[in-house]
């Protein structure tokens, strides 16, 4: 059996949120139908040994429904390292988001607002109105459908989030929507990195080292064109970024209706802009949203071809706080990532 036929990756598997106590956390993401499924816990020393944290860590992994992908890790450190990226700009090298799908965007709004009013630490934009794909058809006004979202940004101190809703159109495996769920979401459809890089050059990595599908390239959003893209990540007149997205290879680059759940979403802004860097907050021992992990077949094989590419601090095979074989590492862009072993499907 070859290497390529022996390894395989899916979506992105959990969204990692450090937190300082589970219950309210556990309560807030109940109300986007997640619910508890295991728990773990790692000493200091295992802890630092995989993610280069010197602190005991208790876990809580939080499903959706029955997904395999986009799910939730609620991370305890006994010794948080910083508060995390908190409510700050998402114009910043570092920056990670979650995004998801909802029946009722409006009314995700409405308790934005109303707990603005509440005096609780949140930052939020209205939800606009977006063409998302298709963008140079014309249609007539009140006689065509309009197929576009709505599309709004949730900051809180733990949680960096952007919630979208649908108007149609359908994508039948991008988000499945639990109806009992109070807030009427689905499982993270996909999540975001923020990027320097004209060469492109970090791009190549996650196809050629981790395997991930390229399904959308270079997607150009500017202040001048897109309203919600201005305020989410705070462009200036004349600002631009790019948009690439890397999908589970089992989707397709060419049709839409394949499009899986756990996308990789990297908004690549041009280096001639002046970005902050904000690594230090955003990867694990950091409260909030810290670390994405993917589950992979053939493991050992992709901690040699980690070892052989540009990656850097490539850790051994280690039990993770669930039991799971898993390593991690720093892909050339900046970002932390973990590994889990998964049998092929």
């Amino acid at each position: 059996m070859t290497q390529q036929q022996s390894t395989s990756i899916g979506g992105i598997y959990e969204v990692c949120i450090g937190v300082r106590e589970p219950i309210s956390a556990i309560q807030y993401w109940e109300q986007f139908g997640y619910r508890i499924d295991r728990i773990g816990e790692l000493p200091a020393l295992a802890a630092q040994q995989l993610y280069g944290v010197n602190s005991a860590l208790r876990s809580i992994r939080l499903v959706h429904q029955n997904s395999d992908r986009g799910l939730i890790r609620l991370m305890v450190w006994q010794h948080p390292t910083n508060d995390g990226l908190g409510m700050g700009s998402m114009k910043v090298k570092g920056n990670r988001w979650a995004t998801t799908l909802t029946a009722d965007v409006l009314n995700i709004s409405n308790q934005a607002e109303e707990a603005a009013k509440a005096g609780l630490p949140i930052k939020h934009t209205n939800p606009h109105w977006e063409i998302i794909y298709q963008k140079e058809r014309k249609s007539r006004p009140f006689l065509d459908s309009a197929i576009g979202v709505r599309e709004m940004m949730l900051l809180q101190p733990f949680t960096r989030q952007v919630l979208f809703q649908r108007f149609g159109y359908t994508l039948p495996y991008y988000g499945q929507i639990d109806e009992n769920a109070p807030l009427k979401t689905s499982e993270f459809t996909h999540m975001g990195i923020v990027i320097q890089d004209d060469s492109k050059e970090t791009l190549k990595f996650y196809e050629e080292v981790l395997g991930l599908l390229r399904v959308r390239d270079d997607v150009e959003t500017s202040y001048e064109s897109s309203l919600a893209g201005r305020e989410i990540f705070d462009l200036q007149p004349g600002e631009k970024f790019f948009v690439t997205a890397f999908d589970d290879p089992r989707s397709s680059a060419t049709d839409l209706m394949a499009a899986l759940s756990g996308r990789l979403y990297i908004i690549r802004f041009p280096n001639s802009l002046q970005l902050e860097s904000q690594f230090d907050r955003a990867q694990p021992g950091c409260l909030g949203m810290c670390l994405y992990t993917y589950r992979v077949a053939g493991l050992e094989i992709y901690r040699d071809r980690l070892k052989a590419s540009q990656a850097q601090k490539v850790t051994d095979i280690v039990s993770n706080e669930m039991g799971e074989q898993s390593l991690s590492f720093v892909a050339p862009d900046g970002y932390f990532w973990t590994l889990l072993e998964t049998l092929a499907s």
